[in-house]
């Protein structure tokens, strides 16, 4: 029997307030523990938690930028669950009463297009940090993360895939940093998921037993616990056995999903509304003056680079990942008016450079301005393509510019057509037998000529005039 899966994400995206929800603590990340703490968040007796006005704008943003509908009424409740590190014994959170429902975001997979629907997005606190000594049977509380602010993202059980569920992941990790609202930084915590996944028979309505699926901080992770967890259930199935409806974790070391905790486990979180905060109340003028303060989306960035700079499908969806690397593209365009040459640039020399030493955009040693004026001297054919790579090697290493790059290494390109076509009748010279094979038919060998002309050269000759010279000599006919 073939089976589909049906996944459903909770994601959880910590909030870029500078305090916490409910009380005036800094939400800096780092800081030595419980050092960012006071009476409030600690859920001291007798303290009033008041909100902070950034996080619902925040979340409206989020949920404006995800076709949501703003709700004008939400509620704040109490979810009671025990655990070390929540140190009220509850978690302040929303449940019957959300800030944001009925949204839904586009993503593609392998040239397909799908909606992928948006249960709900609203407000709640986070947790404390438990960490567990690996010498003795102790484990320390840090509180510095309690009360920061959170929004979760519930989807629809309509992800199909892995590959649909990392394509949605990446969607909204891409449009809460555009929004500027969360660093989407998963191996800190600021942006995490839980994934619930079951399989059923292909064709059929009903939902199967699902499993809820924890400690993924990465897209691989994702990925490959999905993929596990669908090939184990199937596994179970196809030998006539019942899934168990329970919670699992993700072992990345041994690349499985262990039980964590069965149904019977399962918390009575019993919600009730926090009697200590006043519902929220949103108006359509607050709602429009949030709206107004939205910046150009990925998806409408995309659209704009493929019809404004004429770029491929695939170039617009890569520069337009992050808000940074598209502004980035921009200005460089601003200096090289060449589209197409200065994404091929940005996607192979220079994010390939970035990607090996795992670093942003924005800590690029080369600044859009720099780059723009070394893909300006290929197009004067000032130096060549490849001696262009070496430049842009040295620019990375010492953030000098292009042009005294060129001038301290002598590294202007060869242009002298009587210059060159002395260098090509020497090495035509002492090449006979290739000379030959080339004028019998072997016209690949002209890449060998052009290539003989550059390590004469140092790399330093017109690629493109040592073509055609070597296309006249080498056609002349002896008498």
């Amino acid at each position: 029997m073939a089976y589909e899966a049906v996944i459903g994400l909770e994601v959880h995206a910590q909030l870029l307030t500078e305090s916490k929800i409910f009380c005036s603590c800094s939400t800096q990340f780092g800081a030595s523990p419980n050092t960012h703490v006071c009476p409030i968040c600690l859920g001291m007796p007798g303290v009033l938690p008041v909100l902070n006005k950034r996080v619902v704008e925040f979340a409206m943003k989020m949920a404006l930028a995800t076709n949501c509908q703003i709700n004008p009424y939400s509620v704040f409740a109490r979810k009671n669950y025990f655990y070390p590190d929540l140190p009220k014994g509850y978690q302040i959170s929303q449940y019957e009463h959300p800030l944001a429902e009925y949204g839904w975001v586009e993503i593609e997979v392998n040239g397909q297009k799908k909606r992928i629907g948006i249960t709900r997005i609203h407000m709640e606190e986070d947790a404390g940090k438990l960490i567990h000594d690996p010498h003795k049977p102790v484990s320390y509380v840090d509180f510095n993360r309690t009360g920061v602010p959170l929004i979760e993202i519930v989807s629809e059980p309509d992800i199909r895939s892995p590959e649909e569920a990392v394509a949605y992941l990446k969607k909204l990790r891409s449009i809460l940093r555009y929004l500027e609202i969360c660093d989407g930084n998963m191996e800190e915590g600021s942006f995490r998921c839980d994934a619930n996944i079951s399989l059923r028979p292909v064709g059929s309505e009903a939902f199967g037993v699902k499993t809820e699926l924890k400690n993924m901080n990465s897209f691989k992770h994702v990925q490959r616990a999905l993929a596990y967890e669908i090939e184990r259930q199937k596994a179970i199935l196809e030998e006539g056995g019942s899934i168990i409806q329970e919670t699992r974790l993700w072992d990345e070391a041994k690349g499985v999903t262990r039980s964590m905790r069965g149904k019977e486990e399962a918390h009575d979180y019993r919600y009730f509304p926090d009697p200590d905060l006043v519902p929220v109340v949103v108006d359509e003028a607050w709602i429009e003056a949030v709206r107004n303060t939205l910046p150009e989306l990925p998806d409408e960035k995309k659209e704009r680079f493929i019809k404004e700079y004429n770029l491929p499908s695939y170039d617009a969806e890569v520069l337009t990942t992050s808000r940074e690397l598209a502004d980035y593209f921009e200005s460089v365009v601003k200096a090289c008016a060449n589209p197409k040459m200065v994404s091929n640039w940005i996607m192979s020399e220079l994010l390939g450079k970035l990607n090996q030493e795992k670093k942003e955009i924005g800590e690029c040693p080369i600044t859009p301005e720099q780059l723009g004026e070394l893909l300006a001297l290929i197009e004067k054919g000032t130096i060549s393509g490849k001696i262009a790579k070496t430049v842009f090697e040295e620019m990375y290493a010492t953030g000098k510019s292009p042009a005294q790059i060129v001038k301290e290494k002598g590294l202007v390109q060869i242009t002298d057509e009587a210059t060159l076509r002395k260098i090509a009748e020497k090495i035509i010279r002492e090449h006979p037998k290739e000379v030959e094979q080339y004028r019998a038919g072997k016209e690949k060998l002209l890449g060998f000529f052009v290539g003989q002309m550059m390590k004469e050269t140092k790399g330093k000759a017109n690629p493109q005039l040592a073509n055609k010279i070597f296309k006249e000599l080498l056609c002349v006919t002896e008498n």
